[in-house]
């Protein structure tokens, strides 16, 4: 009987010993991947989702819901916005509408584009885009000219039925640009570009401190405001045409030298 209240003792200490091992190896739930920022969109221009340019980005809402990204453009860029709305398979005539500001939240115009399109009853989706005038490296204080630095995009119902409201609706989103180049550049040059928390980090950079960026992406290889842009190669090329033009031009009408019915001494 000794030895049976013994060995029942040992295995009772040894099942209380496995038990947190085994409870503290079990998996665990599985972390979000790196495609859960395209999956999702923000409420406000503070939680605005991050996406890149060329990103597919999806999220999932309800009719009425303000869903919201940013994306970043650089000088030189024409950026186009598309973007999708996949609609329940019941409901009336909606009309959605997709808007895009810049880094001080000014409305940008597009050049061209649907950026407000009504969806007939019963459709399956309906589709907008925006494309936005070139970001330009330079403007004056009183223009909303496009400007390097972050860009929001708000996707949102501006007119349902009331039975509409609060149906679910998916969403995509996704950013492209073309680079212009040269032809829209201009004088000059922006101080920083128009980042959330850019001023507050440049604050604070001279005391060495860390300052928190709202915004922690950024254009590839840093932003490219500056001086130069190939219109200086085309500004020397046609000088160096001029020059030719003239001096071919002084060629041809100078004449062959002295006439020769002037007599000599004259």
């Amino acid at each position: 009987m000794r030895i049976t209240r013994v060995l029942g003792t040992a295995l009772l200490a040894l099942g209380l010993a496995a038990g947190p091992a085994a409870a503290g190896s079990s998996p665990s739930p599985s972390a979000s991947s790196d495609d859960a920022a395209s999956t999702r969109a923000g409420t406000s221009f503070r939680t605005a989702t991050e996406i890149e340019q060329g990103q597919r980005a999806t999220a999932s809402g309800s009719t009425g819901d303000y869903l919201y990204w940013s994306f970043p453009a650089d000088t030189g860029q024409r950026p186009t916005v598309e973007a999708t709305v996949k609609l329940p398979v019941t409901h009336g005539s909606q009309t959605w509408q997709l808007d895009v500001y810049d880094g001080l939240r000014r409305r940008q115009s597009c050049q061209y584009g649907a950026a407000t399109r009504t969806a007939a009853q019963g459709a399956a989706s309906v589709q907008l885009a925006c494309v936005l005038r070139t970001v330009r490296g330079w403007s004056e204080p009183w223009a909303d000219d496009p400007l390097p630095g972050t860009y929001y995009v708000r996707l949102t119902v501006v007119d349902l039925g009331a039975s509409d409201l609060g149906q679910p609706v998916g969403a995509e989103v996704r950013v492209s640009s073309k680079d212009i180049g040269g032809a829209a550049a201009v004088d000059g040059s922006l101080g920083k570009p128009l980042v959330p928390g850019i001023a507050v980090k440049s604050g604070q950079d001279k005391d060495g401190s860390k300052a928190a960026v709202l915004s922690s992406f950024g254009s590839d290889g840093g932003w490219s405001s500056g001086w130069w842009s190939d219109r200086w190669v085309w500004t020397a090329i046609g000088g160096v045409l001029a020059a030719l033009a003239g001096i071919g031009g002084y060629v041809l009408t100078r004449g062959s030298g002295r006439p020769s019915r002037v007599p000599p001494g004259t």
